[in-house]
């Protein structure tokens, strides 16, 4: 249970109602317990009425009502402790259920890009729900029975053992044999558990991929393929489980032998010690109650075993997650305000260490505040990444990213991403209404500000052309609008955030040439301070930049304005040259 270790900090948050809960378990406990004593009490009365040949029933009859009303009552106040019980140990493992999967959010939302590169959505998912899942039933159904069973098991045995020693010897004799099951059995459940969780994750990972990328399966007709794939990984899924069903399998039946076992003791030598006039007859039937009274606390021990092996598998694959720390840690704290957003980078080299490609090499430039810089290059040159930088996504391997002056890992990364906006490659939606989807640069504007954003991004045509408006709600990933509408949506997210520094990463490039004048026309309309770096493949979108930055191989090809680099030879002449040629082909046809 190494792994459940980590749970410990939850268990001492909620220590007050897991305290009180213990109480009405133990209080619950100790009402139920009274019932058998008090039909052994019963018996033995009516065994020595009988003995004493008395035709006094006056007397019998009180004591039996007397016993029977107590035993009613019992019940009552056993049925409300076990109710408070429940209500509080199980609301207590919602309440952990709740804390752990925030903290598991929580930590994903600080693991940097690598992490992401490096494990799949479905198995993140699969962790933060069916793993957090399997936690719960150790810190709910598990501890209440396990406290139950424990309670029941001291004050049973403690009584037995005070009324008839031998008979309580004989009886609890199969109970070595329970715990030497249970400890060869958890074992293998343990390691079943785990190849379990791993294949659910896998099937969890294959199944929303699948979703995610319908289009694709679709438009290239293997469906088929995919169905059979996932026939396998379910199959194989199957055999796991059922794998760990064989060894649980074991516990119900052994542990309902070993009771019978235990019944069959107390019949045998707890009738031979009655004829022997060792013990009375209330003594023995109580036996067999409280025996019988033992047989479902005793077989949820197999089933507890099992929950807490299966939450120990699952915990140690969440600490697998949050083990891991954030590859960039901020050195100053949060909240600093940044105005100047002057970009310098100074002989910066960066190589991505996942792949081993250098994607910048000795890369230097200044861009001065307000003022807009295009990138651009051949694919892989190292212009995406060049971004990811200057948001703090990585750290240069050498030389200095500044920012307004300053390095930049004298800033906190919030702080950073507070002061700029960014357009992604891939616009990225969520299943949400266009209007939230643009609040999401700013949570707090109002429906003119929105609209005014959309319309510096020339999409507020087109949305009002919708039934919806701006209420329109979009599919997964924004799958309800075209690929131009998506970019020009995350335009407007951008820019409603009125930022500092504006960072647009091939985002234009799904739109038509006019769409993408008048996107670049308003970008100059913009707060006179505010910095923007374009990357992009067309020289219309660049050649009113105030300067331009060509990358080759991770390294600066070239850097100047529009005229400056059509006076000198090099990949910016050559691409204005071949885009130009194309354009007069096109209006030619």
């Amino acid at each position: 249970m190494r792994a459940l270790q980590y749970v410990n900090r939850y268990l001492k948050k909620y220590r007050y109602l897991l305290l009180l809960g213990f109480f009405f378990t133990v209080s619950s406990r100790v009402f139920a317990v009274l019932a058998p004593s008090l039909v052994g009490d019963s018996i033995t009365e009516i065994e020595q009425f009988i003995q004493s040949g008395s035709s006094d029933l006056s007397a019998i009859k009180k004591i039996l009502v007397t016993n029977i009303a107590l035993i009613i009552g019992a019940a009552f106040i056993s049925v409300a402790f076990t109710f408070s019980m429940r209500q509080t140990i199980i609301n207590v493992s919602r309440h952990i259920e709740y804390d752990l999967k925030n903290t598991i959010y929580d930590h994903y939302q600080k693991l940097s890009l690598r992490f992401y590169k490096q494990n799949r959505t479905g198995d993140l998912m699969s962790r933060i729900s069916e793993d957090v899942s399997r936690v719960r039933m150790y810190v709910g159904p598990a501890l209440m029975y396990s406290i139950n069973t424990v309670t029941l098991f001291i004050i049973v045995i403690s009584y037995m053992v005070s009324v008839a020693p031998k008979l309580t010897l004989y009886t609890l004799l199969p109970l070595p044999i329970l715990s030497i099951m249970i400890y060869r059995l958890s074992k293998a459940i343990h390691e079943r558990s785990t190849l379990v969780q791993q294949m659910l994750s896998q099937l969890s990972t294959f199944a929303q991929e699948s979703f995610s990328g319908i289009n694709v399966i679709k438009s290239y007709a293997i469906e088929s393929n995919r169905i059979t794939e996932m026939a396998r990984i379910s199959t194989e899924s199957r055999g796991k489980n059922m794998s760990l069903v064989q060894v649980q399998a074991w516990f119900f039946p052994m542990m309902i032998l070993l009771i019978g076992i235990s019944n069959v003791l107390v019949i045998f030598i707890g009738g031979s010690q009655y004829i022997n006039g060792q013990i009375e007859l209330g003594v023995l039937a109580e036996f067999i109650i409280y025996v019988n009274m033992l047989t479902w606390p005793v077989a949820t021990v197999g089933w507890v075993t099992s929950i807490v092996q299966q939450a120990e598998a699952s915990q140690k694959r969440i600490n697998e997650f949050l083990g891991q720390e954030p590859e960039i840690q901020d050195t100053s704290s949060a909240n600093q305000k940044i105005d100047n957003v002057a970009v310098a980078f100074k002989d910066v080299h960066f190589t991505y260490d996942d792949t081993g490609i250098q994607a910048l090499d000795g890369v230097s430039f200044d861009l001065a505040q307000g003022k807009t810089l295009a990138i651009m290059g051949p694919t892989g040159s190292g212009k995406t990444t060049l971004l990811q930088l200057l948001s703090k996504t990585y750290l240069p391997y050498s030389g200095v990213v500044m920012l307004g002056g300053n390095p930049l890992p004298q800033y906190a990364q919030e702080d950073i991403r507070n002061a700029m906006g960014v357009v992604p490659q891939q616009a990225f939606l969520f299943s949400d209404t266009i209007a939230n989807n643009i609040r999401f640069g700013k949570q707090d504007a109002t429906q003119e500000e929105i609209e005014s954003a959309a319309k510096r991004a020339a999409v507020h045509e087109n949305i009002m052309g919708f039934n919806a408006q701006y209420n329109t709600m979009l599919g997964e990933r924004g799958i309800t609008l075209s690929g131009g509408q998506k970019q020009r949506v995350s335009i407007a997210r951008a820019l409603i955030k009125e930022p500092k520094l504006l960072l647009l990463d091939d985002c234009l490039s799904a739109v038509d040439t006019e769409t993408e004048e008048a996107i670049l026309s308003s970008l100059k309309a913009i707060n006179k301070n505010t910095t923007t770096i374009i990357v992009c493949h067309r020289v219309s979108s660049a050649k009113n930049a105030d300067y331009i930055l060509i990358l080759e191989a991770g390294k600066v090809a070239q850097f100047g304005t529009h005229a400056s680099l059509l006076k000198s030879e090099g990949y910016y002449k050559e691409l204005y040259a071949q885009q130009r040629l194309e354009k007069e082909s096109k209006s030619t046809f």
